[in-house]
Formats: structure tokens, sequence, C-alpha cells
């Protein structure tokens, strides 16, 4: 796309007709994080266990039942939380917004001094400040939402807690599903996969690179970067687990 292409369609987006119906959407949750964490994290944990298991020289069978047990529990676990951290964020932004609601009702001489110091600390001075000050406390809704950004930080509602919690345990569970496919698929009997925690090896370093791969693509960083980021955190962690496993292997024996 050339510059002038570009600066064409910038400025389509950015007629008054768009600009309202961009804003009258609201700002959109994004789940990327969630999924993403889950995705590295299916792949890594089942992976660690997958290495464990072969580096302990265990079978197949072995290496799918705990692989699965650890996808299942793992990945429920991991959405859980998130469902809990995310529904904490939504409780600590409600009783906030109480309690300045409350403030406004009860000292709202002392909420309006603390909205005309937020807009002082922002350039504004004189009859603009005072001015500033009037508007927004004019309406108890919206001093209310001024407070909630600029004192408190809380910009925007965090995402859905259980959409969120949804793309976790998705992306947890169709990712670290990877390392266990050839022993799956030599377990079931479909076929044979020689030499299976190689295969699993080199499945899950590309779905490492392939996450990190869209990671990169979706928030606007070096791809390349991206991918090799994710392979070598999975890498780290896959080696820690199955040192960790030959080692067991070597106290058992």
């Amino acid at each position: 796309m050339n510059a002038d292409s570009d600066l064409e369609r910038l400025r389509a987006e950015h007629t008054p007709r768009a600009v309202a119906r961009r804003l009258g959407r609201g700002p959109g949750g994004s789940y990327l994080r969630d999924f993403i964490y889950g995705a590295i994290d299916g792949a890594v944990t089942t992976f660690a266990v997958v290495s464990g298991v072969a580096g302990a020289r265990l079978g197949s069978n072995i290496v799918v039942v705990l692989g699965a047990a650890n996808l299942l529990a793992d990945g429920f676990s991991m959405a859980v939380g998130n469902f809990l951290g995310l529904r904490a964020e939504w409780q600590h932004r409600a009783q906030t917004r109480r309690t300045e609601r409350e403030h406004v009702r009860r000292v709202p001489d002392g909420e309006r001094e603390e909205v005309r110091q937020i807009f002082e600390a922002k350039g504004f001075t004189g009859a603009d400040l005072e001015r500033a000050v009037e508007i927004i406390t004019a309406e108890e809704e919206r001093w209310v939402e001024t407070m909630l950004r600029d004192e408190h930080g809380l910009a925007h509602a965090p995402p859905v807690p259980g959409r969120a919690a949804g793309a976790t345990f998705v992306a947890f569970i169709a990712v670290g599903f990877i390392p266990l496919l050839p022993f799956v698929w030599n377990v079931v009997g479909l076929s044979r996969w020689d030499q299976p925690f190689l295969w699993s090896t080199v499945l899950t370093g590309a779905a490492f690179f392939v996450v990190g791969l869209g990671k990169g693509l979706v928030v606007g960083v070096g791809w390349l970067r991206s991918g090799i980021e994710t392979l070598a955190v999975g890498g780290v962690a896959a080696a820690m687990a199955y040192g960790i496993g030959a080692l067991l292997r070597g106290i058992v024996s």
C-alpha cells in the first residue's frame, strides 16, 4: 500500500460519520492476551509433561494419560483463575464507582477541587480550567467516570470474565494438544509414528513459532522476532522438564 492510498484510507476512517460510528460502538474488549496466554502455556506445560516422561523413558500410554490429565486440569485451572481475576477487577471497579458517587454527593466541593487539580495538571489554567471543571461536574455520571479514569486509572472496563476464560481454555486445549498428537496417534493405532518424541518436539516448536508469529502480526511488531521469542521461551521450559525427567530416571534406576 503506497503512502497516498494509506492517507486516503485514514481520511475515510476519520470523517465525522465514521468517527461517530466507531465511538458509538464503545471501546472494544480484546481477548488476544487471554488467547496468547492460554496457547503458550498450554503448549509449554503439556510439552513439559511429555518431555519429562520421555526423559524418564516411559511408554506412550503413560505419556498420553499424564499429558491428557495435565491438559484438562491445567486448562480448567487457568480458565478459572482468569475468570476469578477479571471478576475481581469488575468488583473493584464497581466498588470504586460506588465510593466516588458517594463522595460526589456528600463532599461535592472536595471532589470538585480534585477535578480542578487533575485538569490543572493537564495544563488547563484560568477561565479554561474553571470552565472544564464546571462542565465535568455538571453531570454526576460524567463526574464519576472522570474520577475513575484520572484519579484511579480505571480507563476502561476489563474484558468480560466468561469470554476471557473461554478464550484461555480453548487456546490451552487446542495448542496444548499438539505435543500429545504423535503419542495419541500411536496409542490409537491409526498408524505408526517412529520417534514420537522427536515429532512432538518438531510440532510443538512449530506451534510456538506460529503462536508468536500470530501475536506479532496482530500487535504490529516484527513477526519473525515474535515467533523466535515465543519459540525460545517454550524451548527453555521443555529443556528444563526433559532434564528433570532424565535426572529422576537416574535416581529411580
